[in-house]
Order: C-alpha cells, then sequence, then structure tokens
C-alpha cells in the first residue's frame, strides 16, 4: 500500500493506517527482535508465549477488518477464523520450536529458525507475484512440516526405548525397526 504496488479496495479503507510510517517502523522493530529471539535457545519459547496472546488477536482483527462493517454476521464469522488461523499457525510454530529446544546442541535452532525465515520470506514474494501458486507450496510445507514431525517423534521414541533397553535394567536392547 504504502508504494502503490496494492491498490487498496475502498471497503477496505480503514487498511489504510497500516502503511503509516509509524506502523511500518513499529513492525520492522518487531521483525527485527524476531529475528533475532528465534536465534537463541528457550529465548524463543519465551517470545512465542507472549506472542500467543498477540498473535491470534491481531489475525483475528485483521480477518474481521477486511469484511464489510454492515455485516455484523460475516464479521463475527471472519474475525472466529482469522484467529483460529493465526492461533493454529503460531501453535505450529511454537510447538515446533519447542519440541527443537529439546535437543542437546544450538546448532538445530539457528537453523530452523533460518528456514522459518527463508520460507517466509521466499512465500511472501511468490505470494504477491502468483497467489494460487503460493497457496499450492504452502500446503506441501504444511504437509512436509507434518510428516518431519511423525518422523522426529518415531525417532525420539525409538531413541527412548533404545535408551531405557541398554540401561542395565535386565531387559533385552529393542528389535530393530525393521524385522527380527
Amino acid at each position: 500500500m504504502r508504494t502503490g504496488w496494492i491498490a487498496l479496495p475502498e471497503h477496505l479503507h480503514n487498511l489504510a493506517i497500516l502503511a503509516n510510517p509509524w506502523v511500518i517502523g513499529a513492525a520492522a522493530l518487531g521483525l527485527i527482535a524476531e529475528f533475532f529471539a528465534d536465534k537463541i535457545l528457550w529465548l524463543d519459547s519465551i517470545w512465542d508465549g507472549i506472542h500467543t496472546l498477540i498473535r491470534p488477536v491481531g489475525g483475528a482483527l485483521l480477518a474481521m477488518a477486511i469484511v464489510d462493517p454492515h455485516d455484523p454476521a460475516w464479521q463475527i464469522v471472519s474475525l472466529l477464523l482469522g484467529g483460529s488461523a493465526a492461533l493454529l499457525t503460531h501453535g505450529a510454530k511454537a510447538g515446533t520450536r519447542a519440541i527443537v529446544n529439546t535437543s542437546p546442541e544450538p546448532v538445530s535452532n539457528v537453523a530452523v529458525s533460518l528456514a522459518e525465515d527463508t520460507a517466509t520470506g521466499t512465500l511472501l514474494l511468490l505470494a504477491l507475484s502468483n497467489p494460487a501458486m503460493a497457496i499450492i507450496v504452502a500446503l506441501f510445507l504444511v504437509v512436509a512440516a507434518i510428516a518431519a514431525l511423525l518422523l522426529l517423534r518415531r525417532i525420539w521414541r525409538r531413541m527412548r526405548a533404545i535408551s531405557s533397553g541398554m540401561s542395565g535394567e535386565g531387559k533385552e536392547p529393542p528389535q530393530p525397526i525393521g524385522g527380527s
């Protein structure tokens, strides 16, 4: 909006405040803080905990703002859907980061954060240039993330089973995954 690249529809004139330099400056400060907070082990989880209250409310209010104010029923529907979507995506991010924080080395935390930053920037550029392709890529990333989490969960369980089996309790070590 600020650069004139996106024409704001007439019914969304209230969102023009988002192009205000003060709002952009505050968002830039938040972006910088987010970038560095995400790279520091456990600080990212504290940051996400605070944002559990902020992000869903912001998503709900932005979703409600794009609906015609003369239709309160659709405003409530968009408020609920926007807040739910923001809470769902934030929960996925915060949950993933909490799992990553359990790894004993700090490299994975930075790697996951840089992957998030890269994916977000790429999807943003793609959404501006080709919205349909951005939706397809975003769905692919969601499926890939779910698959990765399921794989990590299986590996984690396997490692726990091996470590408890080798703890000297007189139990046999667990059998390999593929068979006998």
